[in-house]
């Protein structure tokens, strides 16, 4: 039997951190990016941003520390609200790229959300592979998939983590048929990483949505 199941990857530059008049502008132009995907595709319907677009961070390793200790906030906090309640309006699967999540004792994570259509955050998914020293974060423990009705499951990968075989293996064990890696590649090596993103797919008979941050932050391939 088919399943459909739209993705819209958007490739753009990380944002500043999720003050409320950005999160506003994220709104709009996710809106507007809806109004050419919307028509000719019946939901559900599901948009992709790339690692950390609301938590952009720039500069010297010192500086990117105070910039992400500024914009990390418990995944229950005001970010989260905004988040559900524009997935609401717009009615879609959204993945608004990953947030600095302040978790327990105060440390940072790097943390994939997912929201329902009806504003249900039904994933937070911590990166379990920080690429370390250059982040900053704590690695998560688990790793998540999550379901979308009709269609199947769907699993999270950050990143650093499709480096590592067990992620993308575990995810397929766990019954996901595709995983969504949200990525922002600063570095040269972006060419080695779709060439990895394609030999997941292979390896697990999965399908590989991969969403890379636009320059500067990026490198500016998909």
């Amino acid at each position: 039997m088919s399943r459909n199941l739209p993705v819209l990857v958007v490739q753009e530059a990380s944002r500043p951190h999720g003050i409320d008049s950005e999160l506003l502008d994220f709104e709009a132009e996710l809106a507007a990016h809806l109004s050419d995907f919307g028509a000719d595709f019946e939901p559900p319907r599901m948009v992709v941003y790339p690692e950390l677009h609301l938590c952009g961070a720039t500069g010297t390793p010192e500086q990117r520390k105070e910039q992400l200790e500024a914009a990390a906030e418990p995944i229950d906090g005001p970010r989260h609200q905004h988040l559900s309640r524009i997935a609401r309006n717009l009615g879609v699967w959204l993945l608004p790229g990953t947030v600095c999540e302040r978790g327990e004792g105060g440390h940072l994570y790097n943390t994939a959300p997912v929201y329902s259509p009806e504003g249900e955050r039904v994933a937070a998914y911590r990166k379990c592979f920080p690429w370390r020293p250059y982040e900053p974060y704590q690695p998560g423990d688990r790793f998540e998939v999550f379901e979308v009705p009709g269609i199947g499951r769907v699993g999270l990968a950050i990143c650093y983590d499709i480096w590592f075989p067990e992620t993308v293996r575990q995810l397929a064990w766990l019954g996901a048929e595709v995983i969504i890696n949200q990525v922002a590649t600063t570095t040269c090596d972006r060419a080695q990483e779709q060439i990895l993103v394609q030999a997941n797919a292979i390896f697990n008979q999965v399908y590989m949505v991969s969403a890379n941050s636009a320059a500067p932050a990026g490198r500016g391939r998909v």
